[in-house]
């Protein structure tokens, strides 16, 4: 895989945003395997509502978004309705981030963000327009990255670095047992436990320090009156998955 841009290809643009759009598409079509099965993906035409590219094999969807620069702790995106309705949807896609420097036509991160990590929280409903605005009242939303577990970052590419495509394939099939959670409130459960192993920082970790997140959890799930057991219990939903091992004496490693 090629981290870099091919820059001939945007000579005849005079926009930056349509230098941008024929780069990094052209980078995505040309260079991108699937994440689930390694085929090669292929591009939608042009007007596709939802999905940019897609993989013949498996068909999996995917929608890219691009950023120069940083990637940051959030990512704007379209309308905030379409996207709350979107995730409900059969045919709502996984969403790969790219982000470049264009001076030196070079991909920093590349990273595929599942679709079975979408759910209402890591959405941000942004102020409406104001009434002096084109599209007066009209309200957009932003991706919470910061709120997406460590495991939903499949990376590709990072720091310029390019991943073994084995190893992207295999962090891919790690959590594929959340497609399994319809709920989003179920889903949304398993990810907040996710993420607090993830503010652990470390593989192994004890039953014990993750009770110190349910203050943090009434605040998010203020009606549960039984935190820690509602802890315990996604504990071994994830070690019942393959996401955790129990090493016994209230203990767990990360798999």
């Amino acid at each position: 895989m090629k981290s870099y841009f091919d820059p001939k290809l945007a000579q005849k643009y005079k926009s930056p945003s349509q230098k941008v759009r024929v780069l990094t598409e052209d980078w995505v079509g040309s260079q991108v395997f699937c994440p689930a099965c390694g085929d090669n993906i292929k591009k939608y035409g042009h007007n596709r509502p939802v999905a940019d590219f897609y993989c013949p094999d498996c068909k999996e969807e995917f929608e890219l978004k691009s950023k120069k620069d940083n990637i940051g702790k959030k990512i704007v995106n379209g309308a905030y309705r379409t996207m709350i309705e979107r995730l409900q949807a059969i045919n709502n896609p996984n969403f790969f981030l790219l982000n470049y420097t264009l001076r030196q036509f070079e991909i920093v991160n590349f990273f595929i963000i599942p679709k079975h990590f979408f759910v209402p929280g890591i959405i941000e409903k942004r102020k409406p327009l104001s009434a002096g605005a084109r599209r007066a009242g009209w309200v957009g939303c932003n991706i919470l990255l910061q709120n997406i577990p460590l495991s939903g970052r499949i990376f590709y590419i990072k720091n310029k670095k390019v991943e073994n495509k084995k190893h992207v394939l295999g962090n891919w099939k790690k959590t594929l047992f959340l497609r399994e959670s319809k709920r989003a409130e179920s889903k949304g459960w398993i990810l907040d436990i996710m993420n607090c192993i993830d503010s652990l920082n470390k593989k192994e970790f004890t039953l014990s320090e993750m009770y110190n997140f349910e203050n943090v959890l009434v605040c998010k799930y203020p009606s549960n009156k039984h935190i820690k057991d509602k802890i315990r219990q996604q504990l071994q939903f994830l070690r019942d998955k393959g996401y955790l091992e129990f090493l016994g004496r209230g203990k767990y490693r990360l798999v």
